[in-house]
C-alpha cells in the first residue's frame, strides 16, 4: 500500500516491497495484467506522492483511487484535503484508508480516529466504502505486533464494529493471503460482509485468496514500481467488476 508512516517519522515503501517478497515473490508487474484487462482501473496514494495530478491519473485511465487518511490513533494525512477533494474534483470516485497499528490501542479507538480525520461516508455514488490496510508490522520484529490470532481476530472486529456504527458501512479490508493466515490464524469470520482488497503483485492472477473469501472485490496488482506508460502514482488496482457494479459498491448496495 503507498503510505508515509509518519507516527514514527517519514519512510520511503519498504512495506510494499515487503508485500512483494511475502507473497510469493518480488516481481512487480508494469502493465495490467491480461487476465484482468477490461476492469476498471484505480490507484491508491499516501503522503508520499504528496499534490497529485489528478486531471493526469483520470487522463491514463483511472477510475477510482484509495486516499491515506490515517494511521494508528495520532496521525493524519497532510496531503489528505488535496488528494481526497482533488480526485473527486477530477471526476474519480474516491475512498479512504486507515492503516493499522494494532499494538498502539483498540480497533475501536483507531476507528473513531479514522472517521474524524476522512474515513466516513456518504451513499453519494461518488465515496467508496472505507478500508483497513492491515498488513505485517513495519515497525518491529512482532510481524503480528505481538498479538495472538484469537486476539488479532477481536481487534480487526471491533474496528470494524466501529466503522459501521459510524459510517453505517462494514471497511474494506485489504491485506495479503500470508498475512491473514499467519496473524488471524486463517479466521473466516469476516469473509461474509466484508469487501476483500487483495495484495499481490507477482502473478497475472490475484491468487489463493485469504480463508473464508471465495472473490476479491479489489486487487492492488502493483505496488509502484510499475514503468508502465499507463501507470498511476502510487500502487496500482483493479476493481472486479463493470463501472456499474464500482458505482453500486460505492452507494452501498
Amino acid at each position: 500500500m503507498a503510505r508515509d508512516r509518519k507516527p514514527f517519522r517519514h519512510r520511503s515503501r519498504l512495506i510494499a516491497a515487503s508485500l512483494a517478497a511475502l507473497t510469493l515473490g518480488s516481481t512487480a508487474l508494469a502493465e495490467i495484467p491480461a487476465a484482468a484487462a477490461g476492469k476498471p482501473k484505480g490507484h491508491d496514494v499516501s503522503s508520499h506522492q504528496k499534490n497529485v495530478d489528478w486531471q493526469s491519473s483520470k487522463a491514463k485511465g483511472a477510475r477510482f483511487v484509495y486516499v491515506k487518511a490515517t494511521e494508528s490513533h495520532t496521525y493524519r494525512n497532510p496531503y489528505f484535503n488535496q488528494q481526497y477533494n482533488g480526485s473527486r474534483g477530477a471526476g474519480l470516485m474516491r475512498g479512504a484508508y486507515h492503516f493499522a497499528l494494532p499494538d498502539k490501542s483498540s480497533g475501536q479507538a483507531q476507528a473513531a480516529h479514522f472517521v474524524r480525520n476522512g474515513g466516513d461516508w456518504k451513499p453519494d455514488g461518488w465515496t467508496l466504502p472505507p478500508a483497513l490496510d492491515i498488513e505485517y508490522n513495519p515497525y518491529g520484529k512482532h510481524k503480528c505486533y505481538g498479538l495472538s490470532k484469537v486476539k488479532m481476530a477481536a481487534w480487526i472486529q471491533s474496528f470494524s464494529n466501529e466503522m459501521r456504527r459510524l459510517t453505517g458501512r462494514r471497511p474494506v479490508i485489504y491485506t495479503t493471503t500470508h498475512w491473514w493466515n499467519t496473524c488471524t490464524g486463517a479466521s473466516r469470520a469476516f469473509a461474509s460482509n466484508h469487501a476483500l482488497w487483495i495484495a499481490r503483485y507477482d502473478s497475472a492472477t490475484a491468487g489463493a485468496l485469504p480463508a473464508g473469501w471465495q472473490y476479491w472485490t479489489l486487487w492492488q496488482y502493483d505496488n509502484g514500481s510499475g514503468s508502465g506508460s499507463g501507470s498511476l502514482p502510487g500502487d496500482q488496482n483493479l476493481f472486479n467488476g463493470s463501472m456499474t457494479q464500482l458505482r453500486k459498491f460505492a452507494q452501498g448496495h
